[in-house]
Order: C-alpha cells, then structure tokens, then sequence
C-alpha cells in the first residue's frame, strides 16, 4: 500500500518539540487541477506530498459557487478527467451538484483522502536559497517541500467593486460564488450586478421567485441556445457496460470543439454565421424592440465569452424584471445608482462581478530568489514558460497558469496536459540529479513573445470587446491562442534547453521548531 505524508499534527522532535513536516511536494488547491496532481503524482510513485486546502471540503470552484442555477457550459463528457470518465453524467449538461459529487468520487477512488489537509489557507510560499526548498505556511501550520504545484485557479477569489455607500446598504449583498443560502429571496427586490456567465443562470433561476429584478449590466453577451437534455437509461448503460462508447462519445465531443478553435483564433471572420444565430436568438426571444436594442452586443460573438442559455432572454422579458443598461456607480442607502443616473431600489445585491483572474491574490504570497514576489515579478502582465512555470520561482509550477484558459473547449483537457508536464519535470530532476529547475529568461521571454504574437489576430484583440480575459494594460494573460492539441503538443516533455538546473551541495539540516 502507498505511504501517505505526516498528519497535520506535527511531529515531535528528540525533545518532545515540534518538527516542521516536509513532503517532496506541496500541492495548493483541491478543486480539478489539485485533484488531477495528486493523481498523477501517485500514479508517477510519488507518494510524498500533501494537497493543502482553505475549505473544509474539496471541489474548488464547483464547491464555492452553489448559486441557484449553477452549472457547466461544457458537455459533460468532456469535462472530466480521461482517466475518470464517469457514465452516469445526469445531463448533457450538468449542473453544479453532480460536478462537485464527481470530484468527491476521484478523491476517494484515487486514495487522495490521506494526502488532504483542509481548512489549511496558505498564507506564504518563500523559497529557502540556503536549502533549495519551499517553505510554506499556512493556517494549520508550516510545511517544506522541494516542490509546490499552485493549483489554486483564477476563479478562486471573488471580486466586488469597491462603490461609494455600498458598505452602508442596510440589506444584503453577495458574490455569486460566495451565495447567502439563508437568505430567502422570494417577495424580495434583488439587483443583479453584472450579466457574464453566472448571472446568465442565476437571473432565470431566481426571476419567478422575486417581487422585482433589476439586472444592471455593462456590457450586454452573445447568447447561444443550450442544447441540454437528460442522458437516457440506455446511454448511461451502455457507457457504465462497454466503456468505448461514452470515449467515442468524449472523442466526438473533443473534435467537434477542436474543428470551431481555428474561428477563435486565427480567421475571426468566419464566427459571422454564429453571430447570425445568437442574433436570431435575441429576435426569438425579445420582442420588445427597446429591450432588444439594450441586449444586442456591438461586438463580434467570441470576443467575451459566448453564453449558452434557453431561459435568460425570457427572464429578462418578464414583467418583474427591468435591465439598466449601464454600471453600477454608487449606493446611497437602499438606493442603487447606475452611471447614467437610473434609480433602483433593493432589499439586496448580488454581484457577478467575476474573480481576480489577471491579479491573482496568491501572487502577493509567493516569494521566489532573492525575496522577489510574484506579484512584482507581474507587474507588467502575468507570463510563464509553457503556464507552467515561471524564472526566479525554482520548483513552483502552475496549473491553469498564464495564457492556458480556453474560450471554446473543456479545460480539463489544459489541466491534464499541464500535470503531464508537471510529473516530467519532476521525473527530469530525479533522472539527471538536480535538485531544481527554473525557466531561462530567454525561454521565457521567447515563449511569450510568440504566444503574444499569436494573439494579435484572435477574435479576443480584433472583435471589439474588453474582456476579463485582458489585464490592465489591454494583455490577454488568461487564454490560450491555440488548440487543445497544440498545447498538449507543446507541453508533452520538458526540454531541458529551457531550463537552469539548480543542485544542492550540501544536506539540509534538521530543523526543530521552539
């Protein structure tokens, strides 16, 4: 049976004082990306490492956003580990519940439960020059790891705009991923604040409950009908009985996604005909001119992320519900004010305002060579070798790290070609004797240079839009100008050629805490 890494509880040293624990590896996170590095980690031999987590559960993103209506707008199939396929997916399309009870399948099949320390929020990794490893402390106590995998994803941690009186509204506010279950919304006025991806399911979800629905919204989404319906008896059968057919079903999902990234990202123009069905989609379901004007984006589909909804555009029609097409400017007691001066007021708010995507809070915890955080590291827009890696941070590796999103395909996929990647280099170091590695600044620099070229012709620079996917500087930082494919290509094996080798002379000393 494989071992498993020390309790939280930490050991005692000779004199009965506490120990600081160290793993081979330190894994940040246990949402798909946390989960998928265990996994491969045990799968690789390596039984040494610890999966810390600020919650009390695992699930990452699909634990935290429980709002009415969550769910997946990738087919089912597709978004779940190649070497976990489940076939009693419920829905095409599933909603949060079933996606939150998989990754509680994997952690038990896989034998992750002994690797997992929860309610452990890491509050600092620092490199240790002398030692050649990663100090990392958290809520519950103090790790060190020749290694860590930050796997804790860029929508983690909510953002709510900071708005003059907003701290003084006497009724409840909200983020969409941080949803206040106690609060009973029926018979109440609710503002929603922002109209991407959650706001699109939870506006539906919540319309025929509340007294009355004011949407404000900044910029208007191209909306897609959602071709969701509940998987048979017979499928499901045939999925659990003879496993090639749900992976022909997963492969044919997969080519479908990978035959439309070519539009995305490299001939714009040919997204025309998609436009023409969202298009058709707003007339079918908006009859009032004035309102339809207000939903119609003036940007090219694809530039912000496409919705897929059959429910949005009634809602937004019904009698209870008002769109203010503008921001939100300021609060003044119970009294929302928007940028053009509309006033609504509201017995609560709940923002889908997204999450700190290009400013990543956990870059302002992590302290590379010579003390340098992350966070300055990127203060001229995140990059990393392959989003992987990143110079100056020996042994740190992301999953889901810069420009490895995707507008158009699963992201599970990105994940399980980064962990790949990953157990490589951690294979690498082993084979030729290092003790860590780091990205060249020419590697580096180079891989982001051509992967910034690239982007210029996507439809996220040239369709007109500002999107979550572009920093504060105008850099796209999140996605990815490619395939699927491509990446996988690109991230098969580490090539030793874009890497310094560190190496460790001398042991590391015991260390005892007082």
């Amino acid at each position: 049976m494989a071992s498993s890494p020390k309790r939280t509880k930490h050991p005692s040293g000779p004199d009965g004082s506490a120990t600081t624990p160290h793993v081979r590896v330190a894994v940040v996170g246990s949402g798909f990306g946390g989960l998928g590095a265990g996994v491969r980690l045990r799968r690789a031999g390596i039984t040494d490492f610890v999966i810390l987590e600020r919650a009390d559960s695992v699930g990452g993103t699909w634990r935290d956003n429980s709002y009415p209506g969550c769910a997946c707008d990738v087919p089912s199939h597709l978004y779940s580990f190649s070497f976990a396929p489940n076939p009693e997916w419920p829905r095409s399309f599933s909603f949060q519940p079933d996606i939150r009870a998989y990754l509680e399948r994997v952690t038990d099949t896989f034998g992750l439960r002994p690797h997992l320390r929860f309610n452990a929020e890491v509050t600092e990794l620092r490199w240790e020059e002398e030692q050649f490893r990663w100090r990392i402390t958290t809520s519950v106590g103090t790790w060190t790891a020749d290694a860590v995998v930050s796997a804790t994803g860029p929508l983690a941690d909510p953002q709510i705009p900071e708005l003059p009186g907003l701290a003084e509204f006497p009724g409840r506010v909200f983020h969409s991923s941080r949803w206040d279950h106690d609060y009973d919304l029926e018979g109440k006025r609710i503002a929603v604040v922002g109209t991407g991806a959650s706001a699109a399911q939870i506006i539906p979800a919540i319309q025929p409950l509340v007294k009355k629905l004011t949407v404000f919204q900044r910029t208007p989404g191209w909306v897609l009908p959602r071709a969701d319906r509940e998987i048979s008896a017979v499928e499901k059968w045939l999925h659990s009985r003879i496993p090639p057919t749900g992976a022909l079903r997963r492969a044919s999902l997969f080519a479908l996604r990978e035959l439309q990234v070519d539009a995305f990202v490299r001939r714009p123009g040919t997204l025309r005909l998609v436009q023409q069905l969202a298009q058709r989609n707003i007339e079918r379901g908006i009859t009032d001119p004035e309102l339809r004007a207000k939903l119609t984006p003036d940007y090219r589909i694809g530039c912000k992320r496409i919705l897929l909804s059959n429910t949005y555009y009634p809602a937004l029609a019904a009698p209870n519900a008002e769109v203010v097409a503008a921001g939100l400017a300021e609060v003044r007691g119970s009294t929302l004010v928007a940028t053009d001066g509309t006033e609504s007021e509201v017995d609560a708010v709940v923002f889908g305002t997204g999450f700190h995507v290009t400013d990543m809070p956990i870059a302002e915890q992590v302290f590379g060579l010579s003390g340098r955080s992350l966070a300055e590291e990127w203060k001229g827009g995140m990059e990393a070798l392959r989003g992987s890696t990143v110079h100056g941070f020996p042994n740190l590796f992301f999953v889901i790290g810069p420009n490895t999103g995707l507008g158009n395909n699963s992201m599970i996929l990105m994940i399980e070609s980064q962990l790949n990647y990953i157990i490589d280099a951690l294979k690498t170091l082993e084979a030729v004797g290092a003790t860590a590695l780091q990205p060249t600044v020419r590697a580096q620099r180079h891989w982001n240079l051509e992967l910034q070229h690239r982007m210029e012709r996507t439809v996220w620079s040239t369709g007109g839009c500002r999107s979550w996917y572009l920093d504060a500087g105008g850099k796209n930082t999140v996605l990815w100008p490619g395939s699927t494919t491509s990446f996988r290509r690109a991230t098969r094996r580490v090539d030793l050629a874009e890497y310094e080798l560190l190496k460790r002379t001398a042991p590391v000393a015991q260390e005892v805490a007082a």
